[in-house]
């Protein structure tokens, strides 16, 4: 017997990130090590719709303990499939081609999933996003090296408007 889900129309799911933000970000220094040593620091966020809503992009400023990091994230909304994929790109490392596909509930917390390669081990990548949190959103990553069996979050930003 085969179940089929049927999901929402997502294509403004989104419009919440529009805008400048302040992120305060919560690290994990050595993902999938067992290791429980976390960093803090804050960057600057800006994000925009292009194709009138159908996808978005932003861009990420944070001066790291590790670093300075500069990002961009490219979202692109399938309307066929009512999925969204997020392209993640860094000034340092160039662009992830693998994208992140999911989508959001009816409750505003969406899940983006993918399998890529980490420290030369396979695991799945998730993106948690909840669109309010506090007084903005939230966005999580966490990876899992036995087939989403188990999950360690290490990266957690917390976004609040300008």
């Amino acid at each position: 017997m085969e179940i089929t889900i049927e999901r929402r129309e997502g294509g403004s799911d989104f419009d919440f990130i529009y805008g400048d933000w302040t992120v305060h970000n919560r690290r994990l220094r050595n993902p999938l090590t067992g290791s429980n040593d976390w960093y803090e620091f804050d960057a600057e966020y800006t994000a925009q719709p292009i194709w009138k809503g159908k996808g978005n992009l932003d861009q990420f400023f944070g001066d790291s303990p590790l670093g300075f990091i500069e990002g961009l994230t490219l979202r692109i909304y399938n309307p066929q499939t009512r999925l969204w994929s997020l392209y993640w790109a860094t000034s340092k490392n160039g662009l992830i081609v693998t994208p992140n596909v999911g989508s959001f509930d009816e409750h505003g917390v969406g899940e983006f999933f993918c399998n890529e390669e980490f420290d030369g081990k396979a695991i799945v990548s998730r993106y948690r996003w909840t669109q309010s949190y506090g007084a903005g959103c939230r966005w999580e990553q966490a990876f899992s090296a036995d087939s989403g069996i188990t999950w360690e979050t290490n990266w957690i930003m917390e976004f609040t408007k300008k």
